[in-house]
């Protein structure tokens, strides 16, 4: 089961050995490694680790069978920069975070800025937002596209499974409209079950409400 988070507490990062943490090159972020974030023994969570939604086997052969292709071993990092890169530049003051997790990209999208409370409807001022990151997405297509819904503890439990789900469902199909490959897209609702904040503030609330797409890349292997 996944967890992530976008701000990790900063007496965890401070606590990591220098090494454990790198520098891009490109966009001067620095990323935890893997390695560094299992070495503090679950103290983070297990922050953006997880399987493809549906297996890696099956969604492979519907993405070589669409035609999309695959990285090649030795580039993936550089492909994955590019992208993040583009990413970073198009989301920039949007409210959006972009995570990176070695060669996985995250894309953080808190509620206040895609669906008003309570609704699976994308808002209209978010939409100019997604079409950027749907055009990088199409412009850097060799890589799986899981979109990951959450929610608050507010209502009861099949009440934030469900909305979970519409509200990644709404994003994926509009990505889809966009010109994603569907063969690309899986969805999944966590609803309440991956808090990253306490449910007893608002701001935490706020925080636990969110979706987020996970950028895998495709890969020769």
């Amino acid at each position: 089961m996944t967890f992530r988070t976008k701000i990790l507490p900063a007496l965890l990062i401070g606590a990591l050995p220098l090494a454990a943490c790198t520098t891009n090159p490109e966009t001067g972020k620095k990323s935890i490694s893997k390695a560094a974030i299992g070495g503090l023994g679950g103290a983070l969570g297990g922050y953006l680790l997880g399987d493809l939604i549906g297996g890696k086997r099956d969604r492979t052969e519907k993405i070589l069978g669409a035609g999309i292709g695959a990285v090649a071993g030795a580039g993936v990092g550089y492909y994955m920069d590019q992208q993040e890169k583009k990413l970073r530049q198009q989301t920039a003051g949007t409210g959006v975070e972009v995570i990176r997790d070695g060669d996985q990209l995250v894309l953080d999208m808190p509620s206040e800025v895609t669906f008003a409370t309570g609704s699976a409807n994308l808002d209209p001022a978010f939409r100019a937002t997604l079409d950027k990151v749907a055009s990088t997405l199409t412009q850097y297509e060799k890589t799986y596209v899981d979109v990951l819904g959450h929610t608050d503890s507010v209502g009861s439990d099949a009440y934030n499974q469900t909305l979970s789900e519409q509200r990644a469902g709404t994003v994926a199909d509009y990505l889809g409209l966009k010109g994603v490959q569907r063969a690309r897209l899986a969805t999944k609702g966590f609803g309440e079950s991956q808090p990253r904040a306490s449910n007893t503030t608002e701001d935490g609330r706020a925080s636990n409400r969110r979706v987020e797409i996970r950028l895998v890349p495709v890969t020769e292997s």
